[in-house]
């Protein structure tokens, strides 16, 4: 059972981190200022509102704590 949760976890956590990889690249494409306009406040706040979701993963996986869906808005 408990080989079954670890193969399941490895599988699930190597998806994720893979897709969220995928889609940071993705906002890091943005900063391509022949195709976009924005605003240092803007790009603070993206880099802001991640740096927030990393730091209550953390805080999940150090005590299992959970918390609401994400919002963000510019």
């Amino acid at each position: 059972m408990t080989t079954d949760k670890k193969g399941k976890f490895v599988r699930l956590a190597e998806s994720r981190v893979l897709r969220t990889i995928k889609y940071i690249r993705l906002i890091g494409n943005l900063s391509n200022k022949n195709n976009y306009t924005y605003t240092d406040k803007d790009v603070s706040k993206i880099i802001y509102a991640l740096e927030q979701e990393i730091k209550t993963m953390k805080a999940k996986f150090s005590s299992g704590e959970d918390k609401d869906e994400p919002t963000f808005k510019l």
